[in-house]
């Protein structure tokens, strides 16, 4: 799902759970606004060249300001971060940012590159005027990281099932190809209406969120995928995802490995992206790793306590 061969599979995989609900998908109707994924106020700003970028403000509270982004799939939004925003609005300021052509924010029909989401981390950053902690889901993790390099105000950085800290070449983290991607994304893109009807039909989305799951799948997790992946231009970002030209090739060495700010990554087991160089990053000064045991991807849902236990202990030694 995250390189050209996992991307193939992906597209057969689709076939074979969506393929029934594919007509009435592909003729349903998009919904005409997407409700809040959180509580607090929902913000924009705007990106030059590209538009409107939602994010979630809860400014109550102490304390350094936490900013939480989602990962980067089908159907992802901010609502995955919901139990993490939860246990801590009202605790301290709090912001969760909806990546360019997902949630809340703006969907065009433009390349949708690793830079044009890490400028929207960077634009929040900035629009804040502060130092911020930063908690990052999955793809995710590889443009907070892409910002802290360039941010100083990023004072740390939590890692949810990071992408890229598998083997550079041949594994899950691979763009599909020398373009970057491009060629499988004109191919994708020219049955793109199609392939994501496939993709947003119940039966794919519950599959894919049950390969993150251990246990029941979060229906409340699912009912907001069906509906953010129903909205005008949903299709985009997904494509780019899905061709690889979202990754960076070898995030560990061009991205994690130079790191100089603290950093945990939280993990476990993984369907999606591998941690053969976890052992090389956290040999790096300052950077901790913790086994959310029992999981597969979203520990935040299903053993939020342990995870919030790890998170105040790292903020707490380096406030």
């Amino acid at each position: 799902m995250k390189s050209t061969r996992a991307a193939r599979l992906f597209v057969l995989v689709l076939l074979a759970v969506g393929g029934v609900a594919l007509a009435q998908a592909v003729t349903s109707t998009p919904l005409p606004s997407l409700r809040p994924a959180l509580s607090g106020e929902r913000r924009f700003l705007t990106l030059p060249g590209f538009g409107r970028v939602a994010y979630y403000a809860d400014p109550r509270g102490g304390g350094r300001p936490l900013v939480l982004t989602h990962s980067v799939n089908a159907a992802a939004s901010a609502y995955e971060m919901k139990p993490l925003w939860d246990a801590y609005a009202g605790t301290r300021p709090v912001y969760a940012l909806e990546w360019p052509g997902f949630g809340s924010s703006d969907r065009p029909d433009v390349r949708y590159t690793p830079e044009l989401m890490t400028s929207a981390l960077t634009a929040l950053v900035n629009e804040l005027g502060t130092d911020v902690d930063v908690v990052a889901l999955s793809l995710g993790s590889e443009f907070a990281a892409r910002a802290a390099l360039g941010e100083p105000r990023i004072r740390t950085l939590a890692l949810i099932s990071p992408s890229g800290l598998g083997q550079p070449r041949g594994g899950t983290q691979e763009a599909s190809a020398e373009d970057g991607g491009e060629r499988l994304y004109r191919t994708l893109n020219a049955v793109g209406t199609p392939l994501y009807a496939l993709l947003r039909t119940r039966p794919s989305i519950e599959y894919f969120l049950s390969r993150s799951f251990r246990g029941p799948v979060d229906r409340g997790l699912v009912e907001y995928s069906l509906e953010t992946s129903r909205q005008p231009g949903a299709k985009y970002a997904p494509l780019y995802f899905i061709s690889g030209g979202l990754f960076t090739p070898d995030a560990y060495r061009d991205l994690y490995g130079k790191l100089r700010v603290p950093v945990t990554v939280l993990y476990d087991r993984d369907a999606f992206v591998s941690f053969d160089r976890l052992p090389l990053f956290t040999a790096q000064p300052g950077v901790s790793a913790e086994r959310i045991e029992g999981t597969d991807g979203l520990p935040q849902f299903e053993r939020l306590p342990q995870v919030r236990a790890v998170l105040d202990a790292f903020w707490a030694a380096n406030r």
